[in-house]
């Protein structure tokens, strides 16, 4: 098991505080609904059932900031008898300090040590029951229309370590459709098995799980070109509308005039479905 002392050098699940991780989730939550249309998982992008039995990795491109958000709500809503676990860039840790009680620990990129240090604590992650790991892809920023995706070594790896895992490929995208406020997408693919991936050597290896990844991306992408909220299922509702002055005055203009108001750009688009 990965659990130790709750100090420096203290694993990821001995650092995790369950109550930290639901406040900053709530407040996650809050955040996105207030600068955010909403948050929706494709229709045919919903995660296959989920053998809790077996490790998982969650693997996923890199568009955004939002990335770090999106995994929170995702995992907590789609993966409920989950915890979620993720790696990130050591130096840009040491900004956001409380993330480390909340499953995020810290990566040494760009350097051999570092990739061991990876490869040794995920392993121990994974060992926890119910346990998962979520990633991103490319280990860097990159445009949703960026191909090939490049795989960051360690997650090429990882299935040599840890061959009992399956890896799920999730597309993230954050499209502005007809409103003020960005969509927040996602739609995950069909899981790799981990011990089909640690037969092939690593460079074929590699080339899998980016032609699972991009395959589920460009699917995604579809569903994005299509601006249709229907062809999602809501997570979480956000804003629609201008608000401020202008959309009050609006309110109480149809109100006075005895019709219903909708603060949506174009009430056309199917609503905040």
């Amino acid at each position: 098991m990965a659990r130790g002392r709750t100090g420096e050098g203290a694993s990821p699940v001995a650092l995790f505080s369950p109550a930290r991780f639901a406040f900053y989730r709530f407040m996650f939550a809050g955040f996105a609904r207030k600068h955010l249309r909403a948050v929706r998982v494709a229709n045919w992008g919903l995660p296959p059932p989920d053998d809790s039995s077996r490790p998982l990795v969650v693997y996923a491109n890199h568009p955004s900031w939002w990335d770090g958000v999106a995994f929170m709500l995702y995992s907590t809503e789609l993966f409920p008898g989950r915890r979620m676990f993720i790696p990130m860039e050591a130096e840009a840790l040491k900004r956001y300090g409380f993330m480390t009680r909340i499953g995020v620990f810290g990566v040494e990129q760009q350097s051999a040590r570092g990739a061991v240090a990876f490869l040794r604590t995920a392993k121990a992650v994974l060992a926890e029951p119910g346990a998962m790991l979520w990633m991103n892809a490319p280990g860097r920023f990159m445009d949703v229309r960026e191909r090939p995706v490049p795989m960051a070594p360690g997650l090429v790896r990882l299935a040599e370590y840890a061959p009992d895992v399956r890896f799920l490929p999730m597309a993230i995208e954050y499209p502005f459709w007809s409103e003020r406020s960005a969509e927040m997408l996602c739609g995950f693919g069909t899981p790799i098995d981990g011990a089909a991936l640690a037969a092939l050597d690593r460079e074929p290896r590699g080339e899998a799980l980016a032609r699972a990844l991009e395959a589920t991306m460009d699917r995604l992408a579809e569903d994005a070109v299509a601006r249709d909220p229907a062809r999602f299922r809501p997570v979480i509702r956000g804003r629609e509308g201008m608000g401020g002055i202008y959309e009050r005055w609006r309110h109480v203009s149809a109100v006075a005039r005895g019709k219903p108001f909708d603060p949506r750009h174009d009430p056309s688009v199917g609503g905040n479905a």
